[in-house]
């Protein structure tokens, strides 16, 4: 093997100066950078994977706190679902209350007897209808917030499932690092 000492190229890359000289022994024993490299690359070796290691650790801690957090925030949303609700059931009573006082009134000046016949039947109707629809209002948000624990949960699996990845990849860091220093110590 011809080891360079010194290499001089004209505009053209043609070589005008060299000094070199043939060597025959082992590579790492040929200079000293050679040597030093050689020597310290099972450190660095090692050093690289604790890294990467701790890297890989510190990915999938973020990566579960990431998807908690998501999930805190799914829960957190059915207590608007909830004061939502209220809001609405509040103002349809308000509105229920409305549409039975114009019943009375339509009722009392058409001269007929409020309480009985067929006005009677009118807000009884009135009223049922008016239960069923807090009814689905009511179902509606219990879907929502079942929907809401749903994806919470699933989030916080996705956290595990990410620190579970975060885990193996720090074993095959470990296992390459192993593999790569076996390999250089012959």
């Amino acid at each position: 093997m011809k080891i360079y000492n010194k290499i001089v190229y004209d505009i053209n890359d043609n070589i005008i100066e060299e000094d070199s000289y043939e060597y025959d022994g082992l590579i790492s024993k040929c200079d000293w950078v050679t040597a030093a490299a050689t020597t310290a690359a099972p450190y660095i070796t090692a050093g690289a994977a604790v890294m990467g290691y701790q890297q890989a650790g510190a990915i999938g801690k973020y990566n579960q706190s990431v998807a908690n957090r998501n999930a805190v925030i799914k829960e957190q949303q059915n207590e608007i679902l909830d004061s939502k609700l209220d809001l609405e059931l509040s103002r349809f009573e308000k509105e229920l209350q409305l549409l039975l006082s114009s019943q009375k009134v339509a009722t009392a000046s058409s001269g007929a007897v409020i309480g009985s016949g067929t006005a009677q039947n009118i807000r009884i109707s009135t009223l049922y209808n008016a239960e069923v629809d807090k009814d689905i209002a009511n179902y509606n948000n219990e879907i929502a917030k079942a929907r809401n624990i749903e994806e919470a949960n699933l989030s916080r699996i996705k956290g595990q499932i990410a620190k579970q990845r975060a885990r193996m990849e720090q074993i095959k860091i470990v296992s390459d690092v192993g593999t790569s220093l076996l390999t250089m110590q012959g």
